[in-house]
């Protein structure tokens, strides 16, 4: 039988099965046929190691089902960051990292290449089988923390120096961390903060916490950095309306997130199709860099061009594919907060006074299915209603009927 390990090295596989955990935990062991069930047997014990206390099992006729459930009211920091707060290292792995942190203990002491290999063999030959490190095992480790800002190196005559970096003193109010770690993208970097205070005291509550986008917080990082450098990336879509995987090729621009379901969108131009569009970032893996895109400016550009006829995530090739919306709503006397929502949630369009009790408003976007949500929570004022796309027009209408038909009502449009 092979040794269960909590720590790993590919986060892929535990975010797909956290993801279907929290937001579905309704398939049994066996139902999960895109793995194999020793895996499903793994994946669970890991995951059930983090969040034992949100973990729960319910029994049905096809077996038992494994889901996790969070009470924000209850959990005011994201449990789920406790995946990306584990890692897979060897045993050379671990001596190396403590002993090069011991020789330089603090910012004060620098050493060069050779000097750091006479301190690693010093420490290693008290042990009867000590490891070996050699030359360029030390300096890839020593490139390694260079670039993640944890080790400095000067010149020094003609050799390097190498020494580690000053540490940055937290605040003392921590408020502003706390808020971080939950709301903003790439929250876990305020979680793996608020770990170095003593007393990391739940101080903020939420009366909507969107917590899943903590498992996509690797994808983000790579995202970001080739915004950051106006690179290309390859990625692999597993889209809901495919059984398929698909492999992209895309430049990201944005990443745009809801905050009325927390969901994150990257826009970024296809270079298979010559165009911008959206990918949602749960539904991205296997995420690389590539090269210098020199057109990013341009596609940049194009997207903050369309963003001026986007009420959501959807765009079009040009100008020549807009569609528009307008409705009247009823606001009676002494109702002018239905007004100020309005005004308050559109995101583009405008409002105009019919007369002392009717509204109007109207829009011109990409895409008017976007905006049907919004629309629906008025349906009770709406007096009058015409979308240019009269297949979604009638949608619409034929949804209120049946609407009507559940209700018991006459369903007459006047």
């Amino acid at each position: 039988m092979s040794e269960y390990r909590e720590l790993v090295k590919n986060f892929e596989k535990v975010r797909s099965y956290m993801r279907e955990f929290y937001v579905y935990g309704f398939k049994s062991r066996s139902e999960y046929d895109s793995k194999s069930a020793r895996s499903y047997d793994d994946e669970r014990r890991r995951i059930e190691s983090w969040l034992g206390d949100h973990m729960g099992f319910i029994r049905t006729r096809d077996g038992k089902n494994a889901f996790i459930s969070i009470d924000s009211r209850v959990s005011a920091h994201n449990p789920l960051y406790k995946g990306l707060k584990t890692k897979s290292f060897t045993d050379k792995d671990i001596t190396l990292h403590f002993i090069l942190f011991d020789l330089l203990s603090s910012p004060e002491i620098k050493m060069t290449l050779p000097e750091i290999l006479d301190g690693l063999d010093a420490y290693l030959s008290a042990f009867s089988s000590p490891m070996l490190f050699d030359e360029s095992t030390v300096r890839k480790k020593l490139r390694e923390y260079i670039n993640e800002g944890i080790i400095c190196t000067e010149r020094s005559g003609k050799s390097n120096l190498y020494f580690r970096s000053p540490e940055t003193l937290l605040p003392e109010s921590c408020d502003g961390i706390h808020f971080f770690s939950e709301v903003m993208p790439c929250g876990a970097v305020g979680s793996f903060l608020l770990d170095k205070y003593p007393d990391n005291a739940d101080k903020v509550s939420f009366k909507h916490h969107y917590i899943t986008s903590a498992l996509d917080s690797d994808i983000l990082v790579r995202l970001f950095e080739a915004m950051h450098t106006k690179r290309t990336v390859t990625a692999v879509n597993y889209s809901r309306h495919s059984e398929l995987p698909c492999k992209i090729y895309i430049v990201p621009l944005r990443v745009f997130i809801s905050v009325q379901t927390g969901r994150q969108h990257l826009l970024a131009f296809d270079l298979n199709n010559g165009r911008i569009k959206s990918w949602r970032v749960d539904y991205l893996a296997e995420v690389e860099i590539g090269d210098k895109c020199p057109s990013f400016d341009n596609y940049r550009e194009l997207l903050e061009k369309s963003r001026r006829y986007m009420w959501g995530v959807n765009c079009s090739k040009s100008d020549r594919y807009l569609e528009t919306v307008e409705f009247t709503v009823f606001v009676g006397d002494g109702e002018e907060y239905i007004v100020n929502r309005l005004e308050r949630e559109k995101r583009l369009g405008t409002v105009e006074k019919v007369d002392d009790n009717h509204y109007r408003f109207s829009a011109t976007v990409f895409d008017t299915g976007e905006l049907l949500p919004w629309i629906r929570s008025f349906v009770c004022r709406i007096t009058s209603i015409k979308f240019s796309n009269r297949t979604l027009e009638n949608r619409f209408r034929d949804d209120l009927r049946e609407t009507y038909r559940l209700y018991g009502l006459g369903g007459d449009e006047e």
